[in-house]
């Protein structure tokens, strides 16, 4: 199937090409089981609601399944909450009088709020109101704020993006050095700027993110010093979240989380 002489991909593929199709057939396989583990469940859960006359009506109308959800750990995304963890205890260290925040997770920025006045900037700005939290547009490739002017700056699993157009911004194959810069910019002299992106193999995955060397990042905050650098490793087996790691680690990673504790020198 092609649009516009694109093609979409689908579960098909030539002979050769197997393994995509076999996973589909698999997964296909595995969600009808559960529909119909959903169905039996659902009439169980009627017929028993009516044994013990439950004050709230059953109606296959109204049905939710959720398929995906009878595991035996609880899962969660490692990279968005380790990094928003270590940033929340970088952030109680710094005890800064307010956080500027740049496009990292809402729920950061939102919990930092309760504890200290947030400002919050993103390319599309989250119509979320709450004390402590204020919120506007920014373009972090131009931000027209003066040079110095911020003592506690994160920008979190952000600057991978920029520029490669996932979000509506222009393309740009700068983005992403000229959101740094303008980060490095801005931080006033002897202030903190945690900044998460991933790291690993370096290479760009468009047009969802980029992954960068230990030393890539560095090499666009001269001047500042690394405090703290954390890794969140490709695998769970090797630590969820390792303080202080060994920056050859990142070497070994496909997408790993970096966290880095930046601070301007004086």
């Amino acid at each position: 199937m092609a649009i516009l002489g694109h093609s979409i991909p689908t579960c098909t593929r030539p002979l050769g090409h197997l393994a995509r199709p076999i996973r589909c057939i698999k997964n296909a396989v595995r969600r009808g089981v559960a529909y119909g583990q959903f169905v039996h469940g659902f009439t169980h859960f009627r017929s028993l609601a009516s044994e013990h006359n439950m004050p709230l009506p059953v109606r296959w109308s109204d049905r939710y399944p959720c398929l995906d959800d009878r595991t035996i750990q609880t899962p969660f995304d490692r990279h968005y909450i380790y990094h928003t963890a270590w940033a929340a205890r970088a952030v109680a260290a710094i005890r800064p009088m307010e956080q500027v925040d740049i496009g990292s997770s809402l729920y950061f920025a939102s919990l930092m709020s309760a504890f200290v006045p947030v400002r919050f900037f993103d390319y599309r700005p989250a119509d979320l109101e709450l004390d402590g939290l204020s919120i506007d547009r920014a373009d972090l490739t131009d931000l027209g704020w003066p040079d110095g002017s911020v003592a506690s700056l994160s920008c979190m699993h952000v600057v991978e993006h920029i520029g490669l157009g996932r979000y509506g911004d222009p393309l740009d194959p700068d983005g992403d050095t000229k959101a740094m810069g303008e980060l490095a910019r801005v931080v006033a002299p002897g202030g903190s700027l945690l900044f998460v992106v991933p790291v690993g193999r370096p290479r760009v995955c468009y047009n969802a993110h980029r992954i960068y060397g230990f030393d890539q990042i560095l090499a666009n905050f001269p001047g500042y010093l690394l405090r703290q650098f954390a890794l969140v490793p490709d695998r769970a087996s090797n630590r969820g979240l390792i303080i202080d790691a060994n920056p050859e680690l990142v070497r070994q990673q496909q997408y790993g989380c970096g966290c880095f504790w930046l601070e301007k020198s004086r």
